[in-house]
């Protein structure tokens, strides 16, 4: 260690250098003042006396350099002095006596350095003694012992008697006089010591008055603390004296006063006495402090239990005289709680330090519960928040009182900065709690610096500051929740703190508050005994002021429930709310009492809205599990009101409502459904008026005056509102897309378990949401917010998966927008006003804006689709809407004469004041003339969009295909999808087809799109929900429309469709030169055609209202309630309707009430349109048919339903149709009746006798036995055949043939084997009915043989007139073959149940299998075709010989018979309709010698029109031999075609002999006449 400090060097050559270098060795230790510093100080000098004790240095030469070190510090000689004392303890223990001497000769030496005393201090006695600085050792050690004795053990006990009083007066004068002069505490101090030894005074009696005086004077702590402290003994005698004090006032009534706490305050916060000491003197015990807590929040429990519960009127009294026990009890004075009343002390003075660990002894709030705590530290805060709360937190104008700060330096420095609020205020305010309710303007003080924070905060852009001052956030986040908000509920009503901490809340984002307000209700409540108590009182007083609450009086009741929110808002609206979801009737008057909340309840309703809504506990839907809860309706319905009427934020319940949404719930639309309806006024409903649906296709004007059944006005503010919460948290898009794809997921996701019943109404609440809510941001958006926010429609569709036809409805306003802005911008670039110019530009602008539309839905769809429809076609479709096809005059002119009739009401009226009437014939004569100018505007529009159309329509069909597969996609792809899409756009798809119509389109057969739509709608019905059923009932209705029009009346018919190319006859694709009358339909044939479609629409009815099923039930009759006005126009089949109703009704009368209701409904209508109702043979021509003398009258053949028989003259074929139709219109009434088979027979004898038949029955089972034979076989040789032809033969045109592509094949064979299965089975159900009539059918074949000879051609000529009369059921047997024959080639001639029809139901089928998955169709059974294959045997040995006799006699002669118009009404193979001429003049030279009137019964609307396409298809296969050799036609792997030149060439010469033909069967039948 020597080595250390002092190298051994410095000793050996201390002469030369040693001893400088130790001397500036000391130097430098000596000027550092560190603590190690000091130690090496000793060890250097211990190194030097040690070397010297040693012998290595001289005591002389030691003893100089120590004297020049003692120079160097003050401490030098007590440092040595220790040093000394170690040496002197480790030299006596040593033996060598020389090392003892040497030591005592240093300190010998050294005496002169350091003084006596300490040496004596330290030294042993006996050193001392040979040093010479003590006599004796041992009398040194006596005299120490006494004097520690004296001191440590001896007692002065001051003999009283001794005392003298005088000297306690003097001393009571010397503390009690004046102390505002120069008199100070030492002064007074030495006058006190000089009484106390001259009269004798006991000391700690002397203490004691000092306090006493003290305690008189306490607020002069400047003198007597400095006085206490100079005086002062031991710190435990003065707090024994001041604990004596204490326990002198804990007597039972005893008070301590206010100035004992002060001083024993002061005392503490100077540091003279220990809390820890004092502590324990005080009462009560802490023990009992927490009892009385725990007390206490019992007793607060007990009283929230007693206000909620029910109470007898007979326990009421005894409650009370309880009650006033208790008070009594309380009146009795507590002990006083000396614990609080230092605490208190410690407030006032300021010391912080020690009040906070007295707090902390205690339950949590329970110090400052105590108001006297409470304000003491309030009085605190309020000292330490000043500087910065006048800084930074004064608001403009205000003043305020200012503060004296606090004069102890002891108490907490005030604040400056934002920083230095967390170093005590925030700590303060958390032991305040809610008690801060005490200073209401302390609490505002918080808010406002609070406020002023957050501006800070938002304003600031720097980083890093930001996140220190993150910590200062939610700090004052959580002073907001554990402080703030307690406090406020225990304020007293007021409502100017609630819009103060609404200024503070307002800069924090929603879901900061709302986590606030939940604390505040769910938590806060039960910490606090107070808030217990409060929650009870303010829960009693909702339920007093909602059990008053009506309409009446709902200004009083909303000032009470006004009152009562300021304070108490969550528990308030909590009640209220639950009261709501009971009774719905409160809605109303609770919203209009609303009307006295300040802003921050209103945020707080949204909130607790908001968590009513996502109660787990509540289930969405009711017990049924068919509807939604009746609670959240309630809800919704109070949402909408609420949010339009006051201005509370929306974001937090639209966010809540698109969160639900991204679970994939859709129950909560409801509520987004009744805010948009309530805050914008668009309403959502399919139940809308003609009227109304009419101002709905106009501008935004008359949609607001004339398209919703409430008033719109006043919803320009809360429509903003929505518009601007949407936009700020980028809600709009997600909420459309969110929406469209829960569409789907309603029926996939969340429908798995649900009711069928629920699914749909889920769905349709999807589904009406979307377009309430498009409807929305197209009406309120800007063009540029739009456009920004809505992606192209490519991207809506891959991208976000959103289906077709919600992507084009979110893009059709921005299309809209973009080309209305593009047309003024070219308009402006060129000013040109002539109208052309003008259609010109709009047309451009057209062209720009959708050109990029066109590309982009390529991607949409297979590029198959295009072979059909073009991209253009497609784009323009989804992008109109009925605002472009027309302009409603009728609504305009409506609303405009309201207004004139409001005007005049308005100056009739005398009592209005003159300045409203002035107002108001403003209002309306502005309305008007915006009205005006609106339509003006569209009018404009409207033609601009006719002229581009016009101008488009040359390329929008392009039928690659043919014209039934184009109309195929068109309905599919664009009709179909649209027309359920909203009440508009059923409507709009009815114009659109119209309009395509009417622009004479080329490739656009509006027969066959009619007929697809009208033949057979079960599949559509089927697949609807409730509202998709009403609008597709609209859109029917529209489309019926346009239909009766035409129908009604033969020039409307020859202006609207005479000439035009959707009324051709023949389909396949090609342009239309307008030219040729004969391939038009004419207008009898158009009314057949009608007269069909009003039999398959009951067809259709009758099947899905005997079901059973509900849905289909339920969607017929909402279809048929909508299709009223227009059908059925028909009696029969009104009647037939009628009667399958009434059923309906009957039997749901029990079961399912919704459907009776429907049922009555629609049958109280029905019977009231009843005189509208025409008959038959009104509705279409029925002529009577002229029969020849001889017996062999052409009759149709059995089961002939729907088909009219061909004639050369094209109004026989009308005729004949007629009656046709009129018997199937009896089988369809007597099928939905279900009546007996008698009264079948007699409608079956109605029919025959109207035909003019006479032939018995007899004759029609022989026919029946033989036709049976013949088709049989001849299914067999058509099998053997031509097996791949069948697709052709149902596909049908002449165009297919020439055109026909392999792919087309393979499509269409199944359709064609579906058809041929049905056919088999129904054959094989008709044979057990025919057998009886079998033998009878043989004899009659011989008898018609030969008189057919005889009358051949006479006959054949009249056919046409007389045929078609009779139906025979599918139940009575089998048909003819030449029956069949005929009706096949009676498809040609008239459209009316033709294979125009019948062929495109087929296609329908087909089109509809692809929409419809259910679709099914019925496969034949094994056991039917053995018996089929018998029958063929049997039947074909005698029928084979005579079928190609008659075949070669007249084929040449019905080749050209049958003109093109009727041939082309049907959608038909054009080579099949060469074949079936030949094939059908033989069966007419069959018929000719035989009279066979058949008595048919009524086949019901199901039967009549399925199996006989099939028959024909099959009848047309076998002529295809005979018919080749006319045509020489190619062959294929499909079976023998013609080539497209033949086919034209045979086309042209049928054309000219079907003229000729036309002329000789004109004559003939007159002739019959």
């Amino acid at each position: 260690m020597a080595a250390l400090i002092l190298p051994s060097d410095w000793i050996k050559n201390w002469d030369k250098s040693g001893k400088n270098e130790f001397f500036q060795f000391f130097q430098d230790l000596a000027g550092k003042p560190s603590s190690d510093e000091f130690k090496d100080l000793q060890t250097a000098l211990y190194e030097l006396c040690w070397h010297v004790i040693q012998g290595s240095l001289k005591v002389e030469v030691a003893a100089s350099l120590l004297t020049d070190v003692m120079e160097l510090r003050d401490d030098m000689p007590s440092v040595l002095a220790d040093v000394f004392c170690i040496l002197d303890i480790e030299t006596g223990c040593l033996e060598e006596k020389h090392k003892r001497d040497h030591f005592t000769q240093l300190v010998g030496a050294c005496l002169i350095c350091v003084p006596d005393g300490m040496l004596k201090e330290r030294l042993d006695p006996e050193t001392l003694e040979s040093l010479g600085l003590i006599k004796q050792a041992q009398q040194f050690n006596q005299k120490i012992v006494k004097i520690k004795t004296k001191l440590f053990y001896k007692q002065q006990k001051f003999n009283l008697l001794r005392e003298e009083n005088e000297g306690y007066a003097k001393l009571i004068t010397e503390l009690g006089q004046d102390l505002s002069g120069n008199l100070t505490s030492h002064l007074v101090l030495e006058n006190i010591k000089s009484l106390i030894g001259c009269f004798n005074l006991d000391p700690n009696r002397v203490l004691d008055i000092i306090l006493e005086v003290y305690e008189c004077r306490w607020e002069q702590d400047e003198f007597f603390i400095p006085l206490i402290k100079s005086y002062m003994c031991e710190h435990q005698t003065l707090c024994h004296m001041l604990g004596f004090k204490f326990k002198f006032h804990q007597e039972p009534n005893g008070e301590t006063p206010s100035s004992l706490y002060h001083i024993a305050a002061a005392l503490l916060q100077h540091n003279l006495i220990a809390l820890e000491d004092l502590y324990v003197h005080l009462l009560p015990l802490d023990s009992s402090i927490v009892e009385e807590h725990k007390r206490e929040i019992l007793e607060a429990k007990q009283i929230a239990r007693k206000l909620t519960m029910v109470v007898v009127p007979s326990e009421k009294t005894e409650d009370k005289e309880k009650e006033k026990e208790k008070e009594e009890e309380k009146n009795e004075k507590p002990p006083d709680n000396q614990k609080l009343g230092l605490l208190e002390a410690l407030l006032r003075i300021g010391d912080w330090q020690h009040a906070q660990s007295i707090m902390d002894q205690m339950p949590a709030f329970y110090a400052t519960s105590h108001k006297a705590i409470a304000v003491a530290l309030c009085q605190l805060l309020h000292l330490l928040v000043e500087p910065l709360y006048r800084r930074a937190a004064v608001p403009k104008g205000a003043k305020g009182s200012l503060m004296t700060p606090l004069r102890s330096k002891q108490a907490p420095r005030p604040a400056e900065r934002f920083d230095d609020l967390s170093r005590d205020v925030f700590t303060m305010l958390c032991y305040l709690g809610p008690h801060l309710s005490h200073d209401p303007i302390l609490f505002a003080k918080i808010v406002r610096l609070g406020k002023s924070f957050m501006k800070e905060y938002q304003s600031e852009s720097r980083q890093d500051t930001k996140d220190k001052m993150d910590s200062l956030l939610s700090c004052f986040l959580s002073i907001a929740d554990q402080v703030l908000l307690p406090s406020l509920s225990l304020m007293e009503c007021n409502a100017c703190m609630s819009e103060e901490i609404w200024g503070f809340f307002k800069l924090f984002p929603y879901q900061h508050r709302y986590r606030l307000y939940g604390q505040w209700k769910n938590e806060t409540y039960g910490h606090h005994p107070l808030l217990v108590k409060i929650k009870a009182q303010t829960v009693d007083r909702a339920k007093y002021i909602m059990k008053r609450l009506t309409k009446e009086n709902v200004k009083p009741s909303g000032r009470q429930i006004g009152k009562l929110s300021h304070s108490n808002p969550t528990i308030l609206f909590d009640y209220i709310l639950s009261q709501i979801q009971w009774y719905d009737n409160l809605i109303t008057p609770v919203v209009d009492s609303l009307k006295y909340l300040t802003s921050l309840n209103y945020d707080v309703l949204a909130y607790c809205i908001i968590e009513a809504l996502a109660n787990p506990e509540k289930e969405k839907m009711k017990h049924d599990d068919t509807t939604i809860s009746s609670w959240l309706q309630s809800l919704a319905s109070l949402c909408g009101a609420v949010f339009r009427k006051y201005p509370i934020e929306l974001a937090g319940l639209l966010q809540y409502v698109t969160n639900q949404l991204k679970a994939g719930k859709s129950f909560d639309l409801l509520i987004l459904k009744e805010v948009v309806q309530k805050m914008a006024g668009i309403e959502i409903t399919d139940e809308m008026t003609v009227e109304q649906l009419e101002a709905m296709t106009g501008g935004e004007q008359l949609k607001a005056e004339g398209g919703y059944f409430g008033q719109i006005r006043n919803t320009k503010k809360s429509s903003q509102r929505l518009k601007d919460a949407l936009l700020d948290h980028e809600l709009a898009l997600p909420l459309c897309l969110l929406m469209a794809q829960q569409r789907n997921g309603v029926v996939f996701s969340e429908g798995g378990e649900k009711h069928l019943k629920l699914v749909g109404k889920l769905y349709d609440q999807c589904h009406d949401t979307l377009v309430q809510f498009g409807g929305f941001l197209a009406s309120n958006l800007s063009t540029e917010d739009y456009i920004k926010r809505v992606p192209s429609v490519d991207v809506l569709c891959n991208q976000f998966h959103t289906p077709h036809d919600a992507a084009f409805f979110l893009s059709r306003p921005m299309y809209a927008h973009q080309i209305l802005s593009k047309y003024d911008e070219l308009k402006k670039a060129e000013k040109g006003n002539r109208q052309q110019q003008k259609v010109h530009k709009y047309i451009a602008a057209c062209e720009q804006i959708m050109a990029p539309v066109h590309e982009a839905v390529v991607s949409l769809h297979l590029p198959k689709v295009w072979d059909d429809l073009r991209p253009q076609f497609y784009a323009t479709f989804w992008s109109l809407t009925m605002y472009d096809l027309a302009v409603p005059h009728n609504a305009y002119d409506r609303e405009v004469n309201k207004l004139k009739m409001q005007i005049k009401a308005i100056d009739e009226n005398t009592e209005m004041p003159l300045n409203k009437k002035k107002k108001e014939k403003e209002r309306c004569t502005a309305l008007q003339d915006k009205l005006q100018e609106e339509e003006k505007k569209q009018l404009e529009h409207v033609q601009r969009v006719l002229h581009r159309l016009k101008l488009e329509k040359d390329n929008w069909l392009l039928a690659k295909s043919t014209k039934n597969e184009t109309i195929t996609k068109f309905l599919q792809l664009c009709i179909f999808p649209r027309c359920v899409f909203s009440a508009i756009d059923a409507v709009y798809c009815a114009r659109f087809v119209e309009l395509v119509h009417q622009q004479k389109t080329p490739n656009f057969c509006t027969l066959l799109c009619y007929d697809r739509v009208f033949s057979d709608i079960i599949y559509t019905v089927a697949s609807c929900t409730e509202n998709e059923s009403r609008r597709y009932g609209r859109f029917l209705c529209c489309m019926l429309e346009t239909v009766t029009r035409w129908h009604s009346d033969r020039a409307v018919y020859e202006k609207e469709c005479g000439n035009y190319p959707g009324f051709l006859t023949i389909f396949r694709a090609s342009g239309f030169d307008g030219g040729n009358k004969a391939d038009q339909l004419d207008y009898e044939n158009f009314r057949h055609v009608v007269h069909k479609w009003h039999y398959k629409l009951t067809k259709a009815s009758v099947h899905c209202l005997e079901t059973g099923e509900y849905t289909h039930i339920r969607n017929i009759l909402i279809v048929l309630t909508k299709i009223l006005p227009w059908y059925p126009k028909v009696l029969n089949l009104g009647q037939a309707l009628e009667c399958r109703v009434h059923k309906i009704c009957q039997e749901e009368k029990e079961k399912r009430p919704d459907l009776y209701a429907l049922a009555m409904g629609y049958s109280g209508q029905l019977k009231g349109r009843k005189v509208h109702m025409v008959p038959e043979n009104e509705f279409h021509l029925k002529e009577q048919p002229v029969r020849s003398a001889t017996s062999g009258t052409l009759q149709n053949g059995p089961g002939n339903t729907g088909k009219p028989a061909v004639a050369a003259n094209t109004s026989a074929g009308k005729a004949e149709e007629g009656t046709a139709e009129d018997s199937d219109k009896s089988k369809d009434k007597s099928q939905a009746a279900q009546k007996a088979a008698s009264k079948n027979s007699t409608t079956a004898n109605k029919v025959n006798s109207s035909n003019g038949s006479s032939t018995p029955n007899s004759t029609k089972g022989s026919k029946e036995k033989e036709d049976k034979e013949k088709t049989t076989k001849e299914k067999k040789e058509k099998k053997d055949k031509n097996p791949a032809s069948t697709p052709e033969a149902k596909a049908g045109g002449k165009d297919k043939q020439k055109e026909e592509k392999p792919t087309d094949s393979k499509e269409k064979t199944p359709k064609a084997d579906k058809d041929k299965r049905k056919d088999d089975k129904k054959e094989e159900k008709s044979k057990i009915d025919g057998k009886s009539a079998e033998k009878e059918w043989s004899k009659e074949r011989d008898v018609s043989n030969d008189s057919k000879t005889k009358e051949g051609s006479k006959v054949e000529k009249s056919a046409g007139t007389g045929s078609m009369k009779s139906l025979v059921p599918r139940s009575e047997g089998v048909e003819s073959e030449r029956e069949q024959k005929r009706r096949k080639l009676d498809a040609h001639s008239s459209p009316s149940h033709s294979s125009a029809v019948k062929d495109n139901l087929n296609d329908f089928k087909d089109s509809a299998s692809k929409h419809h998955p259910n679709h099914s169709t019925v496969l034949p059974k094994s056991k039917e075709k053995d018996e089929e294959k018998k029958e063929s045997d049997k039947s074909r040995d005698r029928s084979n010989e005579r079928e190609k006799k008659e075949e070669r006699k007249d084929r040449k002669r019905v080749s050209g018979s049958v003109p093109d118009a009727v041939k082309g009404s049907g959608h038909l193979d054009y080579s099949n309709s060469d074949r079936e001429m030949s094939q059908e003049a033989k069966r007419r030279k069959d018929e000719n010698g035989m009279s066979s009137s058949k008595h048919s019964k009524s086949a019901s609307p199901s039967e009549s029109p399925h199996s006989n396409d099939k028959d024909s298809s099959k009848r047309s296969k076998s002529t295809s031999k005979d018919k080749s050799e006319l045509a020489k036609p190619e062959k294929t792997s499909g079976g023998k075609k013609e080539s497209r030149h033949d086919k034209e060439k045979s086309e042209k010469k049928r054309d000219s002999t079907g003229a000729k033909e036309e002329k000789k069967h004109h004559k003939s039948s007159e002739k019959h006449r």
